[in-house]
């Protein structure tokens, strides 16, 4: 098995000082470092990249490190340092405006059927940005209790059942951060199946060798589907996982891969 590499190191490090950080600091540290939809009150213009540092679990560093060492570090290897930063920084910001991206088209659709209120800009603002969890769940009690003085307020008292929940999804969607490294892995997966086409690779729940070359296009391929259909591999519901920052990340991979080998841009320039 290769060496883990320096950087691929100090990105494992960094990682897990964020997620034992996040671990005593609490909920503070996920207002200040995830990744919020733009109209949320907690959004910072940093988020973007120190999301892919944020987990939100064991499980979810657990798998992200141990991918981070097992293709990072070949890949490091080849290129050196400075060349697979700024691939795997590139990779999770990439990830993260295909999530914004995708997120923003899904905000214009949920609130389709409030279009009929004219709510303002502020007033909607307000609503996405009430309080209306326990601690463990998303409440629609509370989230009611919340807006109804909104909508009083600016004079929309005809709020209808199905307007009531596209603004609950919509203030839902606007609450979930993103997190986690994954879109970043997912360029690194991108690049190893370019370089090693034909290393076998396995999945912990499907333990037959499949070639890297048809490995990740299908992982690919069963991300596309799971997101566009509002399905879940892992994760609570269809809002356990950002597949399309997944996407995002790959995309960027390939698009970098692609120029690289076309311009024959090795590491040596670099370094």
């Amino acid at each position: 098995m290769m060496n883990i590499t320096p950087t691929v190191k100090q990105l494992l490090i960094i990682n897990i000082i964020f997620f034992i950080g996040t671990q005593v600091v609490g909920p503070y540290a996920e207002s200040l470092f995830a990744l919020f939809y733009p109209e949320n009150d907690h959004f910072k213009y940093w988020q973007p990249l120190t999301h892919m540092f944020m987990h939100g679990n064991i499980m979810h560093i657990f798998f992200n490190m141990f991918a981070l060492f097992s293709f990072g570090s070949a890949l490091e290897h080849f290129w050196g340092a400075k060349k697979f930063l700024f691939f795997y920084i590139s990779c999770g910001l990439g990830a993260a405006l295909m999530q914004l991206g995708v997120n923003y088209l899904e905000m214009q659709h949920l609130l389709e059927p409030v279009r009929y209120l004219g709510l303002s800009d502020n007033t909607l603002h307000q609503i996405l940005n009430v309080t209306f969890s326990d601690g463990n769940a998303y409440r629609g009690d509370m989230f009611f209790n919340e807006i109804k003085p909104i909508l009083e307020g600016a004079g929309k008292t005809n709020l209808s059942d199905a307007g009531f929940k596209s603004l609950f999804d919509a203030a839902m969607l606007n609450q979930t951060p993103m997190v986690g490294a994954s879109g970043a892995i997912y360029g690194l997966l991108v690049a190893f199946a370019f370089m090693f086409p034909n290393a076998e690779l396995m999945m912990f729940f499907i333990p037959i060798p499949i070639k890297a070359k048809y490995f990740v296009p299908g992982l690919l391929a069963l991300d596309l589907f799971l997101g566009t259909s509002g399905r879940s591999l892992f994760g609570d519901g269809p809002g356990g996982v950002a597949h399309f920052a997944h996407i995002g990340g790959a995309i960027i991979g390939f698009l970098m891969m692609w120029y690289w080998k076309k311009n024959q841009f090795h590491s040596n320039r670099w370094n």
